[in-house]
């Protein structure tokens, strides 16, 4: 228990340090900040800057609904942070869809939407299974829920690995330079990150609840 403990704050921590800096710009309101090319400052900046708010506060609440002695000993907090959970989810969900029309690859706006709609879904098997008091059933879909709201921090932790594989496939040259390279990974950083932690989170769940 102490060990688990130990590994989840090690995760919430590691998770702060990559989405911390990366939301920081965002928070200045300076569409020049941006890292994501902006092409629309009356909608595209707007929605991206509520999708990432958003997305950070599901981070921080998910964090928290997993803490038993809150869970156990503080009901109502928990609820209550389980509905700022599932409302940050639904907006920073329903503006990926608005992202989806403004991404510079369709391989990564695929991706953004795939996310999106999982997100959703997961989220909604969540809630419902509390509302109708099915517990079990609740904690696994939030699991698999919490799993994809982390992937804005797996994708981002692999695109190192990913640079190394790529350097590795073209033995390590660079065919179209160093953007082409960089665009490459970041076209496929979040479906790696995405499908990497279902099957993380679906180990756990079967190795876990089988039992």
């Amino acid at each position: 228990m102490i060990k688990q403990r130990k590994r989840w704050w090690i995760l919430f921590i590691v998770s702060m340090g990559v989405m911390v800096p990366f939301a920081y710009p965002y928070l200045i309101f300076d569409p020049a900040k941006s890292r994501i090319d902006i092409t629309s400052n009356a909608i595209q900046y707007p929605a991206l800057v509520i999708h990432i708010i958003f997305a950070f506060i599901a981070i921080v609440t998910g964090f928290l609904q997993f803490i038993d002695r809150i869970r156990i000993k503080n009901p109502t907090v928990h609820r209550n942070m389980g509905k700022a959970y599932v409302i940050s989810i639904f907006f920073s969900g329903m503006l990926a869809f608005v992202l989806f029309f403004y991404a510079e690859h369709f391989t990564k706006a695929m991706a953004f939407m795939v996310l999106a709609i999982l997100w959703l879904l997961t989220t909604w098997k969540a809630y419902r299974a509390a509302v109708c008091k099915h517990f079990n059933d609740h904690r696994k879909w939030m699991i698999r829920s919490f799993s994809i709201t982390l992937v804005a921090v797996s994708a981002r932790l692999l695109v190192p690995l990913l640079l190394v594989g790529y350097a590795l496939f073209n033995r390590f040259t660079l065919p179209g330079g160093r953007e082409w390279m960089i665009n490459e990974i970041l076209n496929i950083n979040i479906w790696v990150g995405l499908v990497l932690n279902l099957i993380i989170v679906e180990w756990f769940i079967l190795s876990k609840y089988s039992r």
